[in-house]
């Protein structure tokens, strides 16, 4: 694996999107690694989708491990980027959830983590926007700007939290298909960006971009060829 790392071109590195169960998301039982899968209860084995809480304090403790094992021969050949954490709509301010951001960094205290949260609770006003802004920044944790359907309710805010990295998301703009049911996440995501909205995104962009060490621009809307054209175009938009 590590031949086949190092026959990228130099500079290249991988962003790996984290696990859907440690983000909360719904999860297939067959995705889970047999042994974990093995040891479920009766009842959860039977549920067509698995959250954190079916698995037992300890399985859940061996999910993180694994997972972070698995990133070792990416970080071994140098090509491991940051890793992101889409963390789901109803994971959303409280008591309880700010120890859980907390904890990505201990989990993973020799990795770049990204965190992209989904309910624009976070950042709906200012006093919001700061609290979880100055939480990211304290927990070295990277906030995940995005461009996004206005049916998503979630503002484009461009923020750095650590002079590292700065990392943004394009998920298009795409009304009809954000909240409603598609075949495909592919579908979901089918937007093709403009040249003049690659423009616009562009001159927001680079200020921002331009204080941090490193930026990684990540196109979602992964219908067809869109995410690779668009990329081409906004790369020709930033560059001098």
């Amino acid at each position: 694996m590590t031949e086949h790392l190092q026959r990228r071109p130099d500079g290249f590195r991988f962003d790996v999107k984290a696990y859907s169960l440690l983000t909360g998301h719904p999860t297939k039982p067959q995705s889970l690694w047999k042994d974990l899968r093995e040891g479920l209860s009766e009842q959860a084995r039977e549920k067509r989708t698995l959250y954190p809480s079916h698995l037992a304090p300890e399985a859940l403790e061996e999910a993180w491990r694994r997972f972070a094992a698995a990133l070792g021969p990416l970080q071994e050949a140098g090509r491991q980027g940051a890793v992101l954490f889409s963390i789901r709509r109803g994971f959303t301010p409280a008591g309880s959830t700010e120890p859980q951001l907390e904890a990505l960094r201990e989990r993973l205290p020799d990795y770049g983590v990204c965190v992209e949260l989904r309910s624009p609770r976070w950042v709906a006003s200012g006093r919001d926007r700061e609290r979880t802004l100055a939480l990211l920044r304290d927990q070295q944790l990277i906030y995940v700007c995005v461009d996004a359907p206005p049916a998503s309710e979630l503002p484009r805010l461009l923020e750095l939290t650590t002079p590292e990295l700065f990392v943004m998301r394009f998920h298009g703009r795409a009304n009809d298909t954000w909240k409603g049911r598609t075949r495909t996440a592919a579908e979901r995501f089918r937007y093709l960006y403009t040249a003049d909205e690659l423009e616009e995104l562009a001159n927001d962009i680079a200020p921002v971009a331009g204080e941090a060490r490193e930026s990684h621009l990540l196109m979602n809307n992964c219908y067809r060829d869109y995410g690779v054209r668009n990329a081409a175009q906004l790369r020709e938009q930033l560059t001098p």
